[in-house]
């Protein structure tokens, strides 16, 4: 007998409440899905995303399960180039960037991908652990709590630049009956851990799952743009 991994997946992005417009991004796929969150306060951060989106995109292909970290890692280099390019087509975007969280799998295995705040959570037999570390300040200096706005501020992030790109990349056994949400920080600042875990357990539509995730954080306010993708994965015996 073989287990073969089967995987759906759903996406939903809104530009919440406030937000004049939409910085966030996302990407779903036949054997990748990612989310991307454009930088706040920077000039072209919805550039930047969909950018980084249309580079990447161009990685979700069959990949041998021995090749998923050589692939992911190819793909946010490739970001980083895009996200050049296009700045030195149009100069004025300099100072563009955009996080990024991607899921890449081949068989049992995936590649996580994570840099600046975005978020991918994983619920395994009924609990949630964030699997992802969050690039900020608050998480390398010491006493970070009583600097005003310093634990939010970002350490890494894709901006084109080929310094202080340093994406982690890890690869990670698939268990049928995982359970994955990527999310913007639209989601995760504002929504507490035990309501998203609550909602993650709470419904196998997937396309009812984004919605009710997006509908968490425009509850609280929606106060910054909010992006989910949530994939399922199932098995089979063969």
């Amino acid at each position: 007998m073989t287990l073969t991994v089967d995987i759906h997946a759903a996406g939903l992005t809104n530009v919440g409440l406030v937000r004049r417009r939409n910085e966030d991004a996302l990407y779903v796929g036949t054997h990748l899905v990612a989310v991307v969150d454009g930088l706040g306060g920077h000039v072209g951060g919805d550039i930047a995303s969909t950018t980084v989106i249309e580079a990447i995109r161009d990685y979700d292909q069959p990949t041998p399960p021995g090749q998923l970290i050589t692939i992911a890692v190819n793909a946010v280099n490739a970001s980083n180039r895009a996200l050049r390019a296009r700045i030195d087509t149009s100069p004025d975007l300099e100072g563009m960037g955009t996080t990024l969280v991607a899921l890449l799998w081949s068989g049992s295995k995936a590649a996580v991908v994570n840099i600046g705040d975005s978020r991918i959570y994983c619920r395994r037999d009924g609990q949630i652990v964030l699997i992802t570390d969050d690039h900020v300040y608050g998480r390398l200096v010491s006493g970070s709590d009583r600097v005003p706005r310093l634990a939010e501020r970002l350490t890494r992030f894709l901006n084109g630049r080929p310094e202080g790109v340093s994406a982690d990349v890890v690869l990670r056994d698939l268990h049928p009956g995982d359970r994955y949400l990527l999310c913007s920080d639209g989601l995760s600042s504002y929504v507490p851990e035990a309501d998203i875990e609550a909602a993650m357990g709470s419904v196998d539509d997937l396309g009812v799952l984004v919605e009710r995730m997006v509908g968490l954080a425009l509850d609280r306010g929606g106060r910054d743009n909010v992006t989910v993708v949530v994939v399922d994965v199932e098995g089979r015996v063969s």
